[in-house]
């Protein structure tokens, strides 16, 4: 039976690109194409995953089941039958989170949010909800004194960083972060990556700017986050572990005393920067001269 279906399906193959070639139609082409597309999709989805041994596993299931219908195996043969039978409903229950990964990146992919104008609304809120995250852990961690740096992978590929740290891979949230920078645990100690939407790793080791003309008040951490800048288009948001004090850093610069209200913004921006409305660029772009104005005037004072 087995061996009866697999020689349809490839004489159906080999007939739809016989016709294809033989007697071009747009509707073949057409055709060709979206499951070129298709499998490409799939593929780039399984690839690095769990999956991808789990269907290595099946291709030999499938190898097993052929072999045993050709020497007329009929018990193993109704065994294996039966288990790919219910193939189908094994892999939706095993593959539930990377389908549903899937499925949301479909959701969320360019021409769907086209497609489905309620599509924007829901990737400001899970952005509203990625910042008040971030933001809520820096808030705690500024209050309680416990020293943070946390670097956001821009355009300029992270992947040096990344490996002399420990990889991570985890969904942001304040509790994470938190954790990871407590104070005596093995990861508290260099920077976090943040790539997209996840922790990708932390205790990351991160070069010093050599910028001789900043304040001496400024350790390693602040160093190591305006480094970052200077050398990539990353940004890199830092806790004092001495005075609680918020800063940001890109493009070499630094940029202290951020409250809630300026973190929400500033990262928002880096979370959403093309689907921000130019006038709202635009009406917060002077933020960080504004706070070197204030920063410029407190130390006057002092």
């Amino acid at each position: 039976m087995l061996m009866a279906q697999i020689s349809t399906f490839l004489r159906d193959v080999g007939a739809l690109f016989t016709n294809l070639f033989l007697q071009p139609d747009w509707r073949n082409v057409f055709d060709v194409a979206v499951m070129t597309v298709l499998i490409y999709y799939v593929i780039k989805l399984l690839i690095h995953t769990r999956a991808s041994a789990v269907f290595k596993g099946i291709a030999v299931v499938l190898v097993f089941a052929w072999i045993s219908d050709i020497l007329q195996l009929n018990a193993l043969n109704w065994l294996l039958q039966q288990i790919i039978s219910m193939g189908l409903l094994v892999l939706v229950i095993m593959f539930q989170p990377e389908l549903r990964r899937g499925l949301e990146q479909l959701g969320r992919s360019k021409w769907s949010r086209h497609m489905f104008t309620s599509a924007r609304k829901q990737r400001l809120r899970d952005v509203d909800n990625l910042v008040q995250e971030v933001v809520r852990a820096l808030n705690n961690m500024s209050r309680k004194r416990i020293g943070a740096l946390i670097v956001f992978e821009r355009h300029t590929g992270l992947a040096d960083v990344i490996d002399s740290g420990t990889v991570i891979d985890g969904e942001i949230s304040a509790p994470l972060i938190e954790n990871i920078f407590e104070p005596n645990t093995p990861l508290h100690d260099g920077a976090v990556i943040v790539r997209g939407e996840r922790i990708v790793a932390a205790a990351c080791i991160l070069q010093l700017t050599d910028d001789h003309s900043l304040s001496r008040e400024l350790g390693t951490r602040h160093r190591a986050a305006i480094g970052i800048t200077e050398s990539t288009d990353a940004v890199s948001v830092i806790v004092s572990e001495e005075t609680g004090i918020i800063s940001m850093a890109r493009d070499g610069k630094l940029t202290r005393y951020l409250d809630t209200k300026s973190l929400s913004i500033l990262l928002t921006e880096l979370f959403l920067p093309d689907d921000l409305p130019p006038a709202w660029l635009s009406s917060h772009s002077s933020l960080f001269g504004a706070r070197d104005k204030k920063q410029k005037e407190d130390s006057d004072e002092k």
